[in-house]
């Protein structure tokens, strides 16, 4: 026997979070759905009710793919930005209502990289449709999944704020886990006693009509975050660019 095959496989964090959330949401009554990381720009955009001239489009955000002029008729195509397009793909492809659903993937940004930021990153997104779905389910079920992914009781926070594809739409914080009250210094809240986390809200009807859903029969609430900031808070990793470095020295401890 060689010293490799004495070696012990780990997961790595990032699987382990993804299946953290994929387990917690099933639990509720979720569906896992999938989809293409090479997108076009209906899905991704037009189908969500983001503006032809939202700054998201422009060159500097998204990695958009030179056209072939071999196929003039192929529609402009992306590296997915968000999980949201995946939300589209199931809408259109499942009429049966009502519905519950997971969406976490790989997302690709223009971004500077830093200790909280990369140009690719694991994004999870949740949808929900039915006929009273309203913000206060939705928070019922942030609670729920907050209390078990971290395994301690956490208060939930909404925030006013926009998306084109919710309407009313909230940043999602979370009380700290461990300061428990806004200690000076706190190195997770920075003393706020509060954690930014997610970004959520209503549907908007726009995106429901685009897919053959009557907004005025169906209501639905949509919620989103990264999975690396999860990950990230939960075990102590203080910079994104560990979890790609293929330093094994991270992974091990997993």
């Amino acid at each position: 026997m060689t010293d490799l095959d004495k070696k012990v496989a780990h997961v790595n964090p990032i699987t382990r979070v993804i299946d953290d959330i994929n387990r917690i949401f099933f639990e509720m009554g979720f569906a896992l759905t999938d989809g293409p990381e090479l997108e076009t720009e209906y899905y991704n955009f037009d189908a969500l009710n983001t503006p032809k001239d939202h700054p998201a489009r422009d060159m500097q955000d998204t990695f958009w793919i030179k056209p072939n002029k071999d196929f003039p008729g192929v529609k402009r195509q992306l590296m997915r930005t968000q999980t949201s397009a995946m939300q589209v793909h199931y809408m259109e492809e499942n009429k049966k209502l009502p519905f519950r659903i997971i969406c976490p993937g790989k997302t690709y940004r223009k971004e500077a990289t830093d200790a909280t930021h990369e140009m690719q990153f694991q994004q999870f997104e949740g949808l929900y449709v039915d006929k009273e779905a309203s913000l206060v389910t939705l928070k019922s079920v942030l609670n729920i999944f907050f209390d078990k992914f971290f395994e301690k009781n956490v208060d939930v926070r909404f925030r006013p704020s926009y998306f084109p594809f919710v309407e009313p739409g909230a940043e999602i914080d979370i009380s700290c886990f461990k300061c428990k009250g806004g200690e000076a210094g706190c190195p997770i809240c920075k003393g706020s006693g509060w954690i930014e986390i997610l970004g959520a809200g209503v549907v908007h009807p726009k995106v429901l009509s685009n897919v053959g859903i009557n907004p005025n029969d169906w209501k639905g609430f949509a919620f989103g975050g990264s999975v690396e900031r999860l990950a990230m808070l939960k075990y102590g990793i203080d910079d994104i660019r560990l979890f790609y470095s293929g330093d094994l020295r991270l992974v091990n401890q997993f």
